[in-house]
């Protein structure tokens, strides 16, 4: 069996998970500290989001330096020491990836930008003069999925295309220069024993070049042709390593052709985290996947949260518990149950960890933690949340720092102010305050996953349903597991 085929991989937001120079910001040495923690939790595998040098506009994903450490985190050894610990106690290392754009503080589009138009370097990018006389409109009315405008203006007069923030120039995927230059970044991560890649925004790096709408860029027949290099060229390393697509798709098929054999080797499934807490939903949700999986003999992947979305806990506490990007501020207005969203969130986890496949969790969801969802805008950093005007409450709320240890904030995560305020009232859900608690979220998930470890019957293989009252779901899996959620 193919250790990705069931595996439970486990999130890091490195900047949020534990600080070990005490600066107040999440970092290598603090999650080397904590190796242990993740080990006896039970999972299989570490997702690292980015790590690499950025000017930090978008939480690192705005890519400077893709074969560095960047400085806040700590250095390119200690990542290379960090995975060694990791495959020592027996944790696999998924690193993220970012091939759709970079940082505006990458050398390439600062060169791009300095060669002037018409320039070999501006080719790498979606360089294009602007509408009207003078050429002051954009070239055209093209959206940014962060908000605004999906186009800039440089000096010269030019404008450049970025589907999310400015700072994050959109990479032209038709070059060679960028399919060579990615492959060799692949190949350096790869040599240093990383076993696989998590690719942000997967579907949407080729474009048509009218670039009038969403449907010039998501979910082009080009792309497929990229992840098939970087299959080719990952199946020449040994180790089972793995390529893992961001994939926001609605179609099942079209999802379904990235999993085909020669291509990716798994992807997320965003339609099982949106669902709402109700049963009918939750069985088409699941039954759909398992179905679309199915012809490409692919592993399906259930995951309830990370580092973008709304943590279960507040959304399972509300009456409307689905979601979507698009209404958050009005969700936020509903009232909030947290000790409802607890006990859902609770049942949520064991019915991921029931069902066929990989199952991911990130960071803090195994403690129970709620959404951040009074954060003084001052220190709101999110761009979705300033290029909206605040329209989009942003991502911030899920991202704030673990709490390990005490009675007050920092509650252990470091010991200078942490780069966002913790609620006081996490208290009751530090990993001190929960381990050895029979009754705690931790200790729930810490079972659950030696059972799921320990039972024959749980990852890959099949599921039968079997007759269940009304809002209730109950399945078998073979030979000797059954599953009932309330």
């Amino acid at each position: 069996m193919k250790w990705w085929r069931n595996a439970v991989i486990y999130q890091v937001y490195p900047r949020s998970f534990a600080d070990g120079n005490g600066d107040g910001v999440g970092d290598l040495a603090g999650i080397a500290d904590r190796l242990s923690y993740l080990r006896d939790l039970g999972v299989d595998a570490l997702w690292f989001s980015p790590w690499y040098p950025s000017p930090m506009a978008d939480a690192g994903y705005d890519v400077a330096d893709y074969r560095d450490i960047d400085p806040v985190f700590g250095t390119i050894a200690e990542a290379e020491k960090l995975i060694r610990a990791a495959h020592a106690a027996g944790l696999r290392v998924v690193i993220d990836l970012v091939p759709n754009h970079c940082s505006a503080a990458h050398p390439w589009f600062s060169a791009a930008v300095s060669a002037g138009p018409g320039s070999v370097e501006r080719q790498r990018f979606w360089f294009r003069a602007g509408r009207g006389p003078d050429g002051s409109r954009p070239p055209t009315d093209l959206q940014s999925i962060f908000g605004g405008p999906a186009w800039t203006r440089v000096d010269d007069g030019e404008w450049y295309l970025h589907l999310f923030d400015p700072r994050q120039p959109d990479l032209n995927w038709d070059n060679p220069d960028v399919r060579a230059e990615f492959l060799d970044i692949l190949r350096f991560w790869l040599d240093r024993d990383v076993d696989g890649v998590r690719i942000d925004s997967a579907a949407v790096l080729v474009k048509n070049p009218s670039l009038a709408d969403a449907d010039s860029y998501t979910d082009r027949d080009g792309v497929h042709e990229i992840y098939r290099e970087w299959r080719a060229l990952t199946d020449t390393y040994p180790g089972d390593r793995v390529l893992i697509g961001e994939l926001w798709l609605p179609d099942h098929h079209r999802f379904a052709a990235y999993l085909r054999p020669d291509e990716l080797h798994a992807a997320f499934n965003f339609e099982f985290l949106c669902c709402p807490w109700d049963a009918s939903s939750l069985r088409s949700a699941i039954d759909e996947s398992l179905r679309a999986h199915a012809p490409v003999g692919a592993p399906a992947s259930w995951v309830l949260s990370n580092h973008d979305v709304t943590r279960p806990v507040t959304r399972f506490g509300r009456a409307d518990s689905a979601f979507s990007f698009a209404d958050r501020l009005r969700r936020r207005s509903l009232p909030l149950d947290l000790e409802l969203g607890a006990r859902r969130a609770r049942a949520a986890a064991l019915l991921c960890l029931a069902l066929p496949g990989a199952a991911y969790l990130y960071q803090g969801e195994e403690l129970g933690l709620w959404e951040v969802e009074d954060l003084p805008p001052h220190l709101l950093q999110d761009p979705m949340y300033h290029r909206s005007g605040g329209l989009d409450p942003g991502r911030d709320g899920c991202r704030v720092p673990l709490p390990w240890s005490g009675v007050d904030p920092p509650f252990g995560f470091t010991t200078a102010t942490p780069w966002l305020p913790q609620p006081p009232a996490w208290k009751d859900l530090t990993v001190e305050a929960q381990i050895n608690d029979p009754h705690s979220t931790l200790e729930l998930y810490r079972h659950a996953l030696h059972l799921r470890h320990t039972t024959p019957a749980l990852g890959e293989g099949p599921l039968h349903w079997l007759p269940s009252p009304q809002d209730t779901l109950t399945f078998t899996r073979h030979p000797d597991f059954i599953c009932v959620v309330n």
